[in-house]
């Protein structure tokens, strides 16, 4: 069974209302409901010793899930650091909604991961755009959210290797909302839709591409890498 730990900031669930309203548990214990039937699941948060990120339960995690907004400054680089090793090792990694501004995002990508964005609530249409990868396993041939953030591109990331969404909005904007990355021996999957307002990651379909990533990004097993100097 894949050993999935879920970090959130867990800061807007406590201090307004209209999101605790949404996730009265925080983020992470709606992410864990979609996910504990076929995963073995825990939580971590950002005030937890160590953000609840120390060694041993970043050694113990095959997916690693992430949600952060308001406090992305508050990362210690050194956790930082142990997320990116442990990517490089071969954990994989799911970047949702405003992780794109997260430090071990920015870092992995090399790039700013900037965009455009505006609060109104309007409907998003998730297309898929590559209806064979596995992320999009038992979805139809789009998501429609009626009411969500809009993120619009230009999106400050390198090309992903594999593109599963791009999102359509009312404002005519649109969004690669689905970026497939490896780094090392690891997999990296950002994934747009998640604003802390809207009850998103109760969408069926959402709860389906989260539980197939998952399975997507989890440790495989390769040939062994070696570096350095050989005899």
């Amino acid at each position: 069974m894949v050993a999935v730990t879920i970090w959130n900031e867990f800061r807007h669930e406590r201090t307004d209302d209209d999101v605790a309203a949404v996730y009265p548990d925080g983020i992470h214990e709606t992410l864990a409901d979609a996910l504990e039937d076929d995963h073995a699941v825990r939580t971590a948060t950002l005030d937890d010793p160590e953000h609840g990120l120390t060694e041993d339960v970043l050694a113990s995690t095959d997916v690693l899930l992430w949600w952060g907004h308001e406090a992305h400054d508050e990362v210690t680089d050194e956790v930082v650091d142990r997320v990116q090793e442990r990517v490089l090792e071969g954990m994989g990694l799911l970047l949702l909604h405003s992780a794109h501004y997260s430090k071990v995002f920015k870092r992995l990508m090399g790039t700013s991961c900037s965009l455009q964005y505006r609060e109104d609530g309007e409907t998003e249409r998730l297309w898929v755009v590559d209806p064979g990868h596995p992320i999009a396993d038992g979805l139809g041939e789009s998501i429609e959210l009626p009411e969500t953030e809009m993120y619009g591109e230009p999106f400050d990331v390198p090309e992903p290797d594999r593109q599963v969404f791009v999102s359509w909005f009312e404002g005519g904007e649109v969004f690669r909302s689905g970026c497939c990355y490896r780094r090392g021996n690891g997999r990296i999957f950002y994934f747009r839709p998640g604003h802390e307002t809207y009850p998103i990651y109760e969408n069926e379909d959402v709860r389906r591409v989260l539980r197939n990533a998952v399975d997507w990004a989890a440790p495989t097993e390769g040939a062994p890498r070696t570096f350095g100097k050989r005899d």
